[in-house]
């Protein structure tokens, strides 16, 4: 009998939950929410789900483009639709500014000295302007131009080289670092003959694995305050410990280039840990150590993993659409012809591989789901009333695959793309996010982008190593990185041999 009153007070109580709960959503104004919502936890158990933007796609599908959930205790605007993004990132932009502080604050790498993290304000401006003018500005870039037209050529020559298939995540992916840790540091760390060097970068390569494995990764805490209070963990002591090599690392970068002071080199340019510390010698109590530390790994963040993975994706979809592969080494021989490689100046002349890297930005997103926002004040989305302290998802993967917003979602067609310029198309392309707080790194990444894949081309025969499709399944993680990494084919084209053989 005892048992028999107990479900009867959970169902009551789970009753009075959910009435109460519509009652309150009726009178608020606010956004229609998923059912159902578990009392405490609320929609916590979506997390579990693989691909969470997918999942999230199709509860946007049947309840509407901007939605309520709850998980946890923090209140959520799922956004999912080009209009009330723009609303987010443009009406509410500043309202919209911060970062959940909760769950960022954890994030391993960062913290409140951090650009991807500060919230908005002074600091966050003052990093901001570092960066588009000091570290990631045009000009700075094209100071670093020489070191992307290195690695380049050391790729196209080990390509040219190599006779077993090439295995084009780890290809890319040490690319990119290579550029990154050179323009950081000036250390190349994969693919030279230096030992010492190479065990660097390979203990620096662990480390950032792990950080990229974990980045975005919050405890269960930030949701469920009250396990804190019952001493619950989470991955707390994992990521103290994963924070404290990082720091480790990079305070050796920075305690080496501080003692070498150039080594007297004349007229040679600048890394840009090098930069930081000739500004903190003007503002030593502003430009600090852990500052510059979690500057450098945000750098990192902006400019190699993204691009790294939509380098693959490219190449995996350009070997399933031959055709398209050919329209682009086509495009390439009639506008840069034979004598030369293709230069990063080159891209704003090859519209079809422009299109390419949209569309391939547009199926697989490097982040699905764009870093989260939190509102500072009541605003207004869609109608609806969004209270202070929400945190704002925006769905773009699913505004990328949204049949209402694009002809036929689903298939690669970089011809849907002819005629816009840049990387946008207002707020139905957001690969780089949006507003006040999108992605400074992205010039660093078209930059690589074209140049890298348009000189891959220009260069090779790409082909499968099978009869098979390649396999373009997404695996698990913030940045989608694919299920199976590419394995390809490749030769040296008849047209180029020339010019590869003076390389």
């Amino acid at each position: 009998m005892e048992v028999q009153y107990l479900y009867i007070s959970l169902l009551l109580f789970l009753a009075s939950y959910l009435f109460t709960s519509q009652i309150r959503r009726k009178f608020s104004n606010l956004p229609p929410t998923v059912f159902p919502s578990i009392p405490l936890i609320g929609h916590l158990y979506l997390l579990i789900k693989p691909q969470l933007y997918r999942t999230l796609a199709k509860i946007s599908a049947k309840y509407g483009p901007v939605l309520e959930l709850q998980l946890g205790s923090r209140p959520i605007l799922l956004v999912s639709s080009p209009s009330a993004a723009e609303e987010c990132f443009k009406k509410n932009d500043i309202v919209f500014a911060n970062r959940p502080k909760q769950v960022f604050g954890k994030i391993i790498g960062v913290n409140y000295t951090s650009l991807s993290t500060s919230p908005y304000g002074d600091n966050w401006r003052n990093l901001r302007r570092i960066a588009s003018i000091e570290i990631l500005s045009v000009h700075r870039l094209n100071e670093f131009h020489g070191i992307r037209v290195d690695e380049n050529r050391l790729l196209i020559r080990k390509l040219q080289s190599s006779s077993s298939p090439v295995h084009a995540k780890l290809m890319f992916y040490e690319l990119t670092l290579n550029v990154m840790t050179r323009m950081i540091s000036g250390k190349r760390y994969f693919g030279g003959d230096d030992r010492e060097l190479e065990e660097e970068g390979r203990r620096f390569r662990e480390i950032l694995d792990e950080a990229f494995l974990h980045a975005g990764v919050s405890n269960i805490c930030d949701y469920l305050p009250i396990l804190s209070w019952l001493g619950v963990k989470g991955l707390e002591k994992k990521l103290i410990a994963l924070q404290e090599r990082i720091d480790v690392f990079f305070q050796g970068l920075i305690d080496q280039l501080r003692k070498s002071k150039g080594d007297g080199v004349v007229n040679r340019k600048k890394t840009m840990i090098e930069l930081l510390l000739s500004l903190q010698e003007s503002e030593p109590q502003y430009y600090t150590d852990p500052m510059i530390r979690s500057f450098l790994l945000d750098l990192l963040a902006a400019g190699s993993e993204s691009s790294n993975g939509t380098m693959e994706w490219a190449m995996s979809l350009l070997l399933n659409h031959p055709l398209v592969l050919k329209k682009a080494q086509d495009e390439i021989d009639r506008v840069i012809g034979n004598n030369r490689l293709v230069d990063e100046s080159d891209v704003a002349k090859l519209p079809y591989l422009r299109c390419i890297i949209n569309e391939t930005l547009r199926l697989y997103p490097p982040g699905p789901l764009l870093v989260p926002h939190e509102s500072s004040e009541d605003c207004v989305v869609g109608g609806y009333k969004i209270p202070r302290g929400t945190m704002l998802i925006v769905n773009q993967w699913a505004i990328h695959h949204d049949p209402k917003v694009w002809n036929d979602p689903e298939r690669f067609n970089p011809e849907r793309f002819d005629g816009l310029e840049g990387t946008r198309d207002g707020f139905k392309l957001m690969p780089f996010g949006s507003g006040r707080r999108s992605c400074p790194g992205e010039g660093l990444a078209v930059r690589m982008l074209g140049m890298t894949l348009g000189s891959i081309i220009q260069c090779f025969d790409w082909e499968r190593v099978s009869d098979d499709m390649i396999d373009m399944t997404e695996g698990p993680g913030l940045s989608m990185p694919k299920a199976v990494p590419l394995v390809a084919k490749c030769k040296p084209r008849l047209e180029m041999m020339n010019l590869l053989c003076e390389l």
